[in-house]
């Protein structure tokens, strides 16, 4: 849990509107959040010309800031590991 004056960490999701992979992502981590207390940010790659481009064939893709975590499906232990360390934004 974040303490005061801490930021909660915040996911993000890049997928798109209709994508079974990245609502299964997103079923997934769901839990994840409740016993970490971080943020989830879905984004919409097909909004954006980066995105789509920078992401369109691996879509979802789970990221925390610059760090791209995993792709088309929750690996928990990468997660995991990820937790484990500071946040790369410093919250």
């Amino acid at each position: 849990m974040s303490g005061a004056g801490e930021r909660r960490r915040r996911f993000t999701v890049y997928g798109r509107a209709g994508c079974h992979l990245c609502e299964q992502m997103l079923a997934a981590l769901r839990p994840w959040q409740h016993r970490h207390d971080f943020e989830i940010e879905v984004v919409d790659i097909d909004a954006d010309p980066q995105l789509f481009e920078r992401y369109n064939t691996r879509v979802p893709v789970l990221a925390e800031g610059a760090v791209e975590i995993c792709y088309y499906f929750l690996d928990e232990a990468l997660l995991e590991r990820h937790l484990a360390r500071p946040s790369p934004s410093g919250g």
